[in-house]
């Protein structure tokens, strides 16, 4: 069994790593297929993700599609789940060798301090302020779903994705599917 950490496994974590040093988004295909799952201000949100972080979503979404048995109506929901669930990271502006040092970094001085916000009337300064939208993009991306205008499902597991299995309030076989798919 893979180590697991706070972010999910070290296979995941080095696959993530590795996969966005490849840049561009999914195949032509792959964008259009994306695309018709998703609601105008979604897909907006989707035009907003780095290119590695679509592929990964595509992956995550067939990856869901498959585990669920494909149905013949799948839920346009779960489906924008899985395409979605990392947006929040878009408020972070990082690229790949930032956000590996920003996870490091957390792994080590613990997610909750570095992700806190300033207290005590403290100005927050912008590499501070970027850092902990980053650690906390599960809740930064299910504000802007609901923005968007986003299914209360596809805005609850962008929040809950890094919770544990007993705090998800997604029905548990799409959640189940959602997060093997995702692969941490």
């Amino acid at each position: 069994m893979a180590a697991t950490t706070e972010f999910g496994s070290l296979r995941h974590l080095a696959g993530r790593f590795f996969g966005a040093l490849w840049p561009g988004g999914p195949k032509p295909a792959d964008e259009a297929w994306a695309r018709r799952w998703l609601v105008p201000g979604e897909q907006d949100l989707w035009g907003r993700m780095s290119g590695p972080d679509r592929r990964h979503a595509v992956g995550v979404a067939r990856g869901t599609l498959a585990l669920l048995g494909a149905p013949a109506e799948p839920d346009r929901a779960v489906v924008a789940a899985a395409l979605l669930h990392d947006a929040g990271k878009v408020e972070a502006g990082f690229g790949t060798l930032a956000r590996a040092v920003v996870t490091a970094l957390a792994m080590v001085a613990g997610r909750a301090r570095l992700a806190a916000e300033p207290g005590g009337g403290r100005r927050e300064g912008r590499w501070r302020r970027r850092i902990r939208l980053y650690l906390t993009h599960d809740a930064v991306g299910a504000e802007l779903l609901q923005a968007a205008g986003s299914a209360p499902v596809t805005v609850a597991w962008t929040r809950e994705h890094h919770r544990p299995r007993e705090q998800w309030t997604v029905p548990q076989p799409a959640a189940d599917a959602l997060k093997a798919a995702d692969g941490d």
